[in-house]
């Protein structure tokens, strides 16, 4: 079971998504426990305030720091019992990998950014990591902990209805999924690949890989710089190359 705190001034627009698909049935039978938690409940003024004008001039407003610190302390006293993530466009890339190294966190908190961005002090002091999920700017972090919800999750054991499904997901293996069809057949004149109805599964699952290995060096061939490929993968590469990357056999 993993738990994530959701620290946010607009906690209601999680409720959609937390409220539908894999995450509802997922956090209905336990596997997944979310909570989301109002910052301005922490605030002390009578207007619930927690934002303020920057030091120094400029534009937009800057989110304080203590509300975002009292409600941490609320929390998690013990601040070894769980991972703090502020969700930032300044901070590292959330990869698959990173979502996988979540996955074995039990207990994680995100705090949602807003307005012209959040006390550094929070950076400083407060946040274990910052993750960003793409190089732009959103009007806050509660989009990206959506996102960063949903993919740690669905890497929890129990959450997906086939645990082998992850393990072939694009990036689990370094690498962009390959093509998959499904019933009919054939629609207007477009047939399935034969490979895939002849039941010979050493060679789907060879055809899988080739497909795997086109589709990342036609599209995302940095990718390859980093995967672990064993020699037959290089000499697929070096023959798909070769080819110049034709469509699909």
């Amino acid at each position: 079971m993993i738990t994530f705190d959701i620290l946010s001034v607009f906690p209601e627009m999680f409720h959609s998504p937390l409220g539908s698909s894999l995450l509802k049935k997922s956090t209905d039978r336990g596997i997944v426990e979310v909570n989301l938690h109002n910052i301005r409940d922490y605030a002390i003024d009578k207007h619930r305030t927690t934002d303020d004008t920057p030091y120094g001039g400029g534009g937009g407003m800057v989110m304080k720091v203590e509300p975002v610190a009292r409600s941490l302390h609320a929390l998690v006293p013990d601040r070894d019992k769980a991972s703090v993530i502020l969700l930032s466009p300044q901070g590292e890339p959330f990869r698959q990998k990173v979502a996988e190294e979540l996955s074995r966190c039990s207990r994680i908190i995100l705090i949602c950014g807003h307005y012209e961005g959040i006390d550094e002090r929070v950076r400083e002091h407060l946040v274990d990591r910052e993750i960003s999920i793409g190089d732009y700017v959103l009007s806050g972090g509660e989009l990206p902990a959506m996102i960063l919800v949903d993919a740690v999750s669905r890497l929890v054991p129990g959450f997906m209805g086939n645990s082998q499904s992850v393990l072939h997901d694009s990036f689990s293996t370094g690498l962009l999924e390959g093509p998959h069809y499904t019933k009919p057949r054939e629609y207007e004149g477009w047939k399935v690949p034969d490979i895939l109805l002849s039941g010979h599964q050493k060679k789907i699952d060879e055809w899988r890989r080739r497909e795997s290995l086109r589709r990342t060096l036609q599209r995302r061939p940095d990718l390859l710089e980093h995967a672990d490929l064993a020699e037959e993968d290089r000499r697929i590469l070096e023959k798909l190359g070769a080819e110049g990357s034709d469509s699909s056999s």
